[in-house]
């Protein structure tokens, strides 16, 4: 894809995803993020796959405290198959409450930014759910390619608890 053809789809994306946001309200975070813990990569086992993401495999989200204590992202997958073209966007985030350091603000394009909040973490950092307020997109992420059914049914069982249409839940092919 060339940098315009980036360019024009991160605005697109970014349009959209702001187009969706809906005034701070009642979607909960976690209590505390420790950020240096939370940096890395997640795979992203499972989601409601924003357009850009749908057909997506062996996507991959990973995250890098800048020196200006804003966000670095990179998320990268294949398109449509696991030999597909490789596709890779670069968002930055910052955090938004530093009490919780759970609810971000992610950049495509300036000046439009999407909602992103961290409202299921696993005490050990291991895996992850990402949600919006508008509960139209979700993330289910973890540090490895696969987890076990058992917990992947309890987390898709909090999304659902949460308000969101779990039957709109994807898995993301992953082989590594």
């Amino acid at each position: 894809m060339s940098s315009h053809s980036k360019i024009i789809a991160g605005v697109f994306v970014a349009l959209f995803l702001s187009a969706c946001n809906a005034e701070e309200g009642d979607l909960a975070t976690v209590d505390y993020v420790d950020l240096e813990r939370f940096m890395g990569d997640w795979y992203v086992i499972a989601n409601i796959p924003t357009f850009l993401e749908k057909g997506a495999h062996n996507a991959v989200e990973t995250y890098a405290i800048n020196d200006d204590g804003t966000i670095a992202t990179t998320f990268v997958f294949r398109e449509d198959s696991f030999d597909g073209k490789r596709k890779e966007y670069n968002p930055r985030g910052w955090v938004l409450d530093t009490e919780t350091n759970a609810r971000w603000g992610m950049r495509f394009v300036w000046p439009i930014k999407a909602d992103y909040r961290i409202v299921w973490l696993d005490d050990d950092y291991s895996m992850t759910v990402i949600g919006r307020q508008d509960r139209d997109y979700v993330w289910i992420m973890a540090r490895t390619p696969t987890i076990p059914d058992a917990d992947y049914d309890e987390i898709v069982n909090f999304v659902g608890s949460i308000g969101y249409d779990t039957s709109k839940i994807e898995r993301v092919p992953q082989r590594w």
